[in-house]
């Protein structure tokens, strides 16, 4: 990158609200994140994030995919590795592995896993899927993730058979409780480092502000709650969406999370939730 191109981009990142929106679509990964999303996130009138956004684009920082009525802003990588390379490739004399621990820079500083790091499982009712996904994480994982569950529209409380379910496969289930992710998007709220949606009615919704900006993905399950048939037809489609979570939450906690980097992560996280449902996990 020439010290003109830098000097456009470092332009573009000078003001605040340009360089929190730039943050936001960068830690989004590839799928990006709807010009709506991002005004919401930063608190900014349409107008005026659409005004800063083009900025962006205009700089090469962004790329852009309309979709449908809006439009979706997604990181130019290479311009970013570029800028990046423009910054560091000559520090230290040409050798930057001196200015930082090996492979540190582009790492992320907070996936380091010195503490319980917070999961949050998001569907629809939070009657079923994600309460099974809360209590799989703290069972097989409990000391280095604390996970949490919630819902869009969440019921009454846990489905019946969602608790005999658990309680017969020896699950602590004294504490589970249906609950809605507003709870989760207010300041007092334990921050997130992860948050993963397993239907795809949570995914399509537009889900409060998650505070620290958590790393996300969808793990999409189809719904056992709606399952017609025998009681017997119901109580398996129970199991098998226990089977299909567990499958894909000890694949995330065998991944080495402190050798990824951001967007390695965040492709990783993605690659599990198109895991073959049927695919076992020793």
């Amino acid at each position: 990158m020439d010290i003109k191109s830098a000097t456009i981009a470092f332009s573009a990142l000078s003001q605040p609200l340009r360089l929190e929106a730039f943050r936001l679509i960068v830690s989004a990964g590839p799928d990006g994140v709807l010009a709506g999303e991002i005004a919401q996130a930063m608190g900014a009138r349409q107008n005026t994030m659409s005004t800063n956004l083009a900025q962006l684009r205009e700089a090469g920082l962004v790329v852009t995919r309309r979709e449908g009525r809006g439009v979706r802003y997604m990181a130019n990588l290479a311009a970013v590795q570029r800028l990046a390379g423009f910054l560091l490739d000559e520090c230290c004399g040409g050798q930057p592995d001196l200015c930082a621990p090996t492979g540190a820079l582009g790492r992320m500083e907070g996936y380091a896993m010195t503490e319980k790091k917070n999961v949050l499982f998001l569907c629809q009712g939070n009657s079923a899927r994600s309460l099974i996904a809360e209590t799989i994480l703290n069972s097989e994982a409990g000391d280095r993730f604390r996970a949490f569950s919630a819902g869009a529209d969440p019921k009454a409380g846990p489905h019946p058979y969602t608790l005999d379910l658990l309680k017969t496969l020896g699950h602590d289930v004294s504490g589970l409780r249906s609950k809605s992710w507003d709870e989760f998007g207010l300041a007092e709220a334990p921050e997130m480092d992860f948050v993963f949606t397993v239907c795809d009615k949570a995914a399509s919704e537009v889900c409060p502000i998650w505070p620290g900006q958590p790393m996300s993905a969808h793990w999409g399950v189809p719904d056992p709650v709606g399952v017609a048939g025998n009681e017997a037809e119901k109580r398996l489609a129970f199991s098998d969406s226990y089977r299909m979570l567990r499958n894909r939450i000890m694949a995330f906690t065998s991944l080495p999370m402190e050798a990824l980097d951001h967007l390695s992560l965040k492709r990783e996280l993605d690659q599990i939730g198109q895991m073959d449902v049927a695919e076992p996990v020793a």
